[in-house]
């Protein structure tokens, strides 16, 4: 791999993957919005961009050409379509940053429990997707697209929810603080059950599929999931503080409509190995406290 494209590519693990492929050689091109700054220097090309407009993205792909894609900010099935149109003939390979949530609620889902090959996308624009259903369908549509229609191979990275010390959304720092600070929280929930998975090792992963001859989607994360009572939990021992639990406190940015989990057994099998999520939880909690 010698050039490779990021759509997105200025936040969180996006950050991270730039900086891996800059100190492996790889030529970088960005394509944004232009809106978030970034602090690559002349060390990256930089396309703008506009996913809701397809015209934009023929007119920065021109005349282009990369070894790998990896599509970061793409939230509908439009969007994918678009992509592929775009990128005809111009990259080898399609790195497809997908979710956990294109499984049914439910856990330790394996790769096997969503076939996009079979699913029927509708097209759509992101803002045709409404909630956490709705980001659902667009995930579940966007593998549609691709990988029913892509003349190059591709892979779908199903994340499951990714955090590290550079987590811009603070939805476990919410917790965090909510325990040590003494504010009540409202846990919907408390037995539905997550993945989680380190934002390094989300981005070195990526890279690593890049790399590889893998094609399909596949599931990364710490190889154990969590409920929300024992996420609470463990900060509480960590901590050394009691959680307050009300229906009247701040609402848990985790009260999601079902749990959602996977089973990363495939990607073990390919060698590839994460931190243990008490690890991973326990340096992040001593972090944010």
């Amino acid at each position: 791999m010698k050039s490779a494209l990021l759509l997105g590519g200025t936040q969180f693990v996006g950050k991270r993957l730039v900086q891996l492929l800059l100190d492996e050689g790889v030529e970088v091109t960005i394509a944004t919005r232009g809106l978030t700054p970034d602090s690559f220097g002349s060390q990256v090309t930089r396309l703008i961009i506009n996913r809701e407009n397809a015209e934009s993205l023929d007119q920065a792909f021109k005349d282009k050409k990369w070894d790998v894609v990896f599509d970061q900010t793409c939230y509908s099935s439009q969007e994918a379509l678009d992509s592929l149109k775009s990128l005809d003939g111009k990259v080898k390979k399609y790195i497809f940053t997908s979710s956990q949530a294109v499984y049914d609620f439910g856990t330790k889902h394996v790769e096997e429990n969503f076939n996009p090959l079979t699913y029927t996308p509708i097209l759509k624009s992101r803002r045709d997707y409404i909630g956490y259903v709705g980001y659902q369908e667009a995930k579940r549509a966007a593998e549609a697209i691709l990988f029913q229609n892509a003349d190059f191979p591709v892979v779908a990275i199903r994340f499951p929810i990714i955090i590290g010390k550079d987590d811009y959304t603070n939805r476990l720092k919410f917790h965090v603080e909510h325990v040590k600070e003494g504010k009540a929280m409202f846990i919907e929930h408390p037995d539905f059950r997550y993945s989680f998975i380190d934002s390094g090792e989300a981005a070195s992963f990526l890279l690593s599929m890049a790399k590889s001859d893998f094609q399909g989607p596949i599931n990364p994360g710490s190889e154990e999931d969590i409920s929300l009572s024992e996420l609470y939990g463990f900060i509480e021992d960590v901590i050394g503080t009691r959680a307050i639990l009300s229906k009247d406190g701040d609402p848990s940015p985790y009260n999601l409509p079902g749990a959602w989990s996977v089973n990363t057994s495939l990607a073990q099998s390919m060698g590839f190995r994460f931190t243990s999520l008490n690890i991973l939880l326990k340096n992040l909690i001593h972090h944010y406290s």
